[in-house]
């Protein structure tokens, strides 16, 4: 039987008011502050009255290489949490803020699919309580400081070359990728190339989501390098005095916002980085806080275990101080079959009807890139759950074959029907995760920060990638010199890759053996905290497809939103 559509579904579930949602979990209400009934922002005060409530246990979801179309994670987070709830245990969700450039274009929303949703979804996949817009709001304005800067005279002798702060908007529009501004007459500022990123890939959204209270939020912000001087010397925001009115834009953007899901368990949304060319994870307030409010909180990682979380493990456990007790490896049928090498899949487009067709030998085909994912969560210590997130039209054949691949790799493995069936749907991998998490963890990093630069990106490539090794370019060489002689040299590291590939080529399936990592160019992300490294061609302003999503969302003659999923 066909579902309803996922606004359907959303728009006919009985919400319970966000005080109650918040007492359920713990969360004193002074500490709440109400957008309508069913959204609130939880002030990060909470933190002190909550901490003295039990740690519960702390589960991240990831994935296996997925398909353009994605693979269910926030589905499966939501379908868990629910499920953890089923089998009597107390659970909360913490996951980020979708970007309206997806909702927008191709992908959709992300507030999870079917009976695992979390609702209000048209608030949640549109403004919610305006952070996205608050971020914006703080990144342009630093934008606008520093061409006003080098307008003013250019005190800080700052080498408008090296100027790498571009703008940003919360909307996919490839015609803004590069720009001139100040042409027009002499008063109209100083003619430069920049651009436009899309809002999740902005460095101020990295900050809102690692930031540990105001205080941290303000200190990075000051941090944040705009561009250079002729002699070399890093710019900030805070020698440009744009760091106070960019914290100020902030000061309640940094409250996670509390929702619930379609059975009401608690949900914390806050932060959305890019999962590619950023973090890819929700905040990290969010997971101090709501690791007091619940036996289990549940939190998902960007893409696959090469991307989010890698940089769950790399960069967000660092400063939030807190360490898994298990991790879900979301995998579905159609992925391994992709990553067989035998199907192609395009966005925006109906899967192959090959790909449809009932075929074991292509699900063990695409079985090398389950084995590695499997391996990349062992190897940072933490016991992995294989979660299959069964489509309507998989095979019973197909699904056996990924359970005997994940239990031949040590991994617990359960058959994840939570799209149709909620919390229920769930019941088998709840099970599952609370008995992994029961297990003792032996958590450790891929690398420790005192090692150079170029040591901690060749561990992330030869370790969690399977690279035989990196090549640099002699820029990027330079570059990373460069940043240690500036101090920045016990940053962790991020790679800006490809999330279609374990490898940096979209094209390589699988688990590729016999290549080695190219990294072109490296920049800085001082207020964030750490060097990221480019492999490729990565795009930080999507554009829209011949028929975007947003030409089916409309509003009814009653105001409510249709369209949207």
């Amino acid at each position: 039987m066909k579902l309803p559509s996922d606004l359907e579904i959303a728009s006919q579930a009985p919400l319970v008011p966000i005080a109650d949602i918040a007492r359920a979990a713990g969360i004193p209400e002074e500490h709440l502050e109400p957008y309508g009934r069913f959204v609130a922002k939880v002030n990060v005060k909470a933190r002190g009255d909550l901490a003295r409530q039990p740690r519960g246990k702390y589960v991240v979801v990831t994935a296996v290489t997925p398909t353009p179309l994605g693979e269910g994670k926030t589905a499966t987070s939501v379908g868990l949490a629910q499920g953890i709830a089923k089998i009597g245990k107390r659970s909360m969700l913490a996951l980020r803020q979708p970007s309206m450039g997806p909702t927008f274009g191709i992908k959709g929303g992300a507030a999870g699919a079917g009976y695992a949703q979390v609702i209000p979804m048209e608030s949640l996949n549109l403004h919610l309580t305006g952070d996205f817009h608050a971020v914006t709001a703080a990144h342009n304005l630093l934008a606008a400081m520093v061409d006003n800067h080098i307008y003013q005279g250019n005190a800080l002798n700052l080498d408008p070359q090296t100027v790498a702060w571009r703008r940003v908007m919360d909307v996919n529009d490839r015609a803004l990728r590069n720009v001139i501004v100040g042409l027009g007459e002499a008063a109209d500022g100083v003619p430069r190339q920049t651009g436009f990123d899309i809002t999740a890939a902005s460095e101020v959204m990295v900050i809102l989501m690692l930031a540990t209270g105001l205080k941290d939020l303000r200190g990075r912000l000051g941090r944040i390098v705009v561009g250079y001087t002729r002699s070399g010397e890093a710019v900030t925001a805070e020698q440009l005095r744009a760091a106070g009115a960019m914290a100020v834009i902030l000061k309640d953007a940094i409250n996670p916002n509390l929702m619930q899901t379609l059975e009401h368990t608690p949900a914390l949304i806050h932060a959305g980085p890019f999962g590619n060319i950023a973090t890819g994870n929700s905040s990290v307030l969010a997971c101090q806080l709501g690791i007091h409010a619940a036996e289990y909180l549940i939190t998902e990682a960007g893409f696959g275990a090469d991307m989010g979380f890698e940089r769950f493990v790399n960069v967000k456990c660092r400063v939030s101080g807190m360490q898994p007790d298990a991790a879900v490896l979301v995998v579905t049928v159609r992925a391994l079959k992709m990553n067989s090498g035998r199907h192609r899949v395009v966005p925006g487009r109906p899967l192959p009807p090959a790909m449809l067709e009932e075929n074991p030998a292509d699900v063990l085909a695409g079985a090398d890139n389950l084995r590695a994912h499997i391996a990349i969560v062992r190897s940072v210590g933490v016991s992995p759950v294989v979660a299959i997130n069964a489509f309507p039209g998989d095979h019973d054949s197909e699904h056996e074959v990924i359970r005997q691949i994940a239990r031949e790799a040590g991994a617990r493995v359960a058959v994840y029907r939570g799209v149709a069936g909620g919390g229920e749907g769930a019941r088998e991998l709840a099970q599952a995760v609370v008995e992994a998490a029961d297990e003792p963890q032996d958590f450790r990093y891929t690398y420790d920060l005192a090692l150079p630069l170029k040591a901690k990106i060749e561990a992330v490539a030869t370790k969690i990638y399977g690279a035989d090794g990196v090549d640099y370019t002699p820029e990027a060489s330079r570059a990373l010199k460069n940043f240690e002689a500036l101090g920045y040299g016990e940053f962790p590291v991020v790679i800006a890759k490809t999330h279609l590939s374990i490898s940096s080529n979209p094209k390589l399936r699988g688990a590729p053996k016999g290549w080695r990592l190219p990294v072109r160019e490296v920049r800085l992300a001082a207020g964030a905290g750490y060097v990221y490294a480019i492999c490729g061609d990565m795009r930080t302003m999507p554009g829209l497809p011949s028929h975007p999503a947003a030409e089916n969302i409309d509003l009814d003659e009653d105001g409510n939103v249709t369209g949207l999923f």
